[in-house]
């Protein structure tokens, strides 16, 4: 199970995040974000996957900054189509494409980029593309019947063990973690992220045992 921690800006909160069991952490190149990395950080997580946050960037603005930034994924939270996904992929990128889900019809739109992208992103509606600190109907995605792995987004807080522990999808591959474990925006809580995802690995540890 795939653990995201997304919206990081500061070399030393990176340092202390990285020693969390997470896989993977994300960074905003989204100006309008409050989350935004306007310049590198004077350290780099050197031990997770390091994530590039785009909204409707051009192809080559993203793989200049993945060249700069020795990003191993990244994730898409605008109109980018299929074509523009499928490209970056091909480049050597993971590709993550974000989709707010805000009703049934919403996860009609997913459907065309099932061959393009590695992972997609099922996230809140808001007009911040992301980081809304509120979660969705969970439920929504019984409708989801893609072959592409998911993460699930939006919302996320030390008090969401009990609902993640109810959650099940058979393409469900992880879990994106911001703005609830955060002290301020782009500045988490290391302490807290990290007893979260401990009782979140436990939690799915003793799912799968349970499933056996």
């Amino acid at each position: 199970m795939i653990v995201k921690v997304c919206g990081m800006t500061d070399g030393e909160n990176i340092r202390q995040a990285e020693k969390t069991d997470m896989q993977w952490m994300g960074f905003i190149f989204y100006p309008p974000s409050p989350r935004c990395v306007h310049r590198k950080p004077d350290y780099l997580p050197e031990t997770v996957g390091r994530v590039g946050v785009f909204v409707d960037a051009a192809t080559e603005a993203i793989l200049q900054i993945a060249d700069e930034w020795n990003l191993e994924l990244v994730q898409l939270h605008g109109k980018e189509t299929p074509e523009q996904c499928s490209t970056l992929r091909k480049s050597g990128l993971k590709t993550i494409k974000a989709f707010s889900v805000g009703s049934r019809e919403a996860l009609h739109s997913v459907a065309p980029y099932e061959n393009s992208c590695d992972f997609f992103l099922f996230d809140t509606p808001c007009t911040e593309h992301g980081g809304s600190g509120r979660s969705f109907n969970w439920s929504l995605l019984k409708d989801y019947t893609g072959s592409t792995p998911f993460l699930l987004s939006g919302g996320l807080n030390p008090d969401s063990i009990g609902a993640l522990s109810r959650f099940t999808h058979p393409q469900w591959a992880g879990i994106d973690l911001n703005s609830g474990f955060e002290l301020a925006p782009g500045i988490k809580d290391t302490e807290a992220l990290g007893k979260f995802i401990r009782e979140f690995k436990k939690m799915y540890s003793q799912q799968k045992q349970q499933a056996l």
